[in-house]
């Protein structure tokens, strides 16, 4: 492989890997949750209702990226209830904590499909729990609305990926940078999957362009202590640090940065994983002048937006922000929603087939499933914090054809 490309299979592979390995997720595991080799035929709706599933971290380092978007799930639960429900019947969720822990997703998938008997499930925010569960789905064939940002490379028939893939994130963000910021980039992130191959895509993007590496550093979910990471980065003296730490890190990551003279005044600093919400805990102050690439910001300024906006904030507190993940699990409702009424059925399959070509109004403005990969069609936006922690709009793309296989 030369250094300027990047072997997409090879990627692929050892994402896979990652998953059932590294992660702890081994096929063994699988086969412990997974009774047997059946697939179920699930009763999913009594004579007036239907369960739909919510598997997020409410607890552990993932938390403070992940409840928020069960609440955003649960405001469009309760709206789509108010409206008359879904072919009549009332939308009844059940909730379960993945807990930052990538076994214990493995092992919530399967009591949402096997005892609970949900119709699909909205869930997961890493692509290590999203990996974990991949296998529990596809054999029980249950139906997962993903709502994170992620590397692509994958495309499964059991899920409905509702946020960006590397195309409409990572590289519109790195030919954005380069173009306009500079050539030399420092790049650090947690150490799992998609940091790991967002960071191969980004340096692969950046061999492309013709711009420099000049440093890179991985640390574990939960980490706290970067400072020996930010004597690098000052030694190294990027024209872009380009961000993609995860949870509750980027607090530590950013103080400390503040505390050593790094800021959004004197340095361009990007984060893919960094929205309005993860602000509120790392505080306005630390990441006022850095940049965020998302699909939606709280600022977008469209009917649906506002609507979504106002009813979120009078349901759970006016101080109450939204952000771009918070924002695709509410969507991932209402795309589940549609699809099964355009089905007539909840059957799997059947709501999968009328979800090619689905469009709707989102909170990020319209937004259509591909005709077959299960992505979205989305734009790509940055955004430069300011100081009450909302953004100024300075870069928007025309809407990206989903391509999660890109060539690089």
């Amino acid at each position: 492989m030369s250094d300027k490309s990047t072997d997409l299979s090879t990627l692929k592979s050892q994402a896979r890997r990652e998953a059932i390995g590294k992660l702890g997720v081994t096929a063994a595991a699988i086969a412990g949750v997974i009774p047997g080799t059946m697939l179920f035929s699930r009763e999913v709706a009594a004579a007036d209702k239907v369960k739909v599933g919510i598997l997020h971290s409410l607890s552990g380092t993932i938390a403070i990226a992940e409840k928020s978007v069960v609440d955003a799930e649960m405001l469009a639960i309760e709206q789509v209830n108010k409206a008359g429900g879904v072919m009549g019947k009332l939308i009844e969720p059940t909730v379960e904590d993945g807990a930052s822990d990538w076994p214990t997703f493995a092992e919530k998938a399967n009591k949402l499909l096997v005892k609970d008997k949900v119709a699909a499930v909205m869930g997961c925010y890493t692509s290590a729990s999203r990996k974990a569960v991949l296998p529990v789905f596809e054999k029980l064939n249950g139906l997962l609305y993903y709502p994170t940002y992620y590397e692509g490379l994958e495309e499964s028939p059991n899920i409905m990926y509702t946020a960006q893939e590397a195309t409409q994130s990572v590289i519109s963000a790195m030919e954005w940078l380069y173009a306009n910021k500079g050539k030399s980039f420092y790049m650090i992130g947690s150490d799992y999957i998609w940091p790991r191959t967002t960071i191969k895509i980004a340096k692969a993007t950046l061999a492309r362009l013709g711009g420099k590496l000049v440093g890179e550093g991985y640390y574990p979910l939960g980490h706290i202590e970067f400072s020996s990471e930010i004597n690098k980065i000052k030694a190294a003296k990027p024209d872009v640090i380009l961000n993609c730490v995860v949870g509750g890190s980027n607090v530590a990551f950013f103080k400390q940065m503040t505390a050593a003279g790094i800021t959004g005044k004197n340095q361009t600093v990007l984060s893919l994983a960094v929205s309005e919400e993860e602000v509120s805990g790392i505080g306005a102050t630390n990441t006022v002048g850095t940049l965020a690439c998302m699909g939606y910001f709280q600022v977008l300024n469209n009917p649906q937006n506002k609507n979504f906006v106002s009813e979120f904030k009078k349901k759970f507190g006016a101080n109450r922000v939204t952000g771009d993940t918070l924002a695709c699990g509410y969507t991932s409702v209402l795309l589940w929603a549609k699809a099964a009424e355009k089905a007539k059925s909840f059957d799997v399959a059947k709501v999968v087939a009328a979800s090619s070509d689905l469009e709707i109004d989102a909170p990020e403005g319209k937004v259509k499933f591909h005709k077959s990969n299960h992505h979205l069609w989305k734009h790509a936006r940055i955004g430069a914090f300011r100081g009450d922690g909302q953004v100024d709009m300075i870069y928007e793309s025309k809407l990206i054809e989903p391509n999660p296989f890109p060539k690089l």
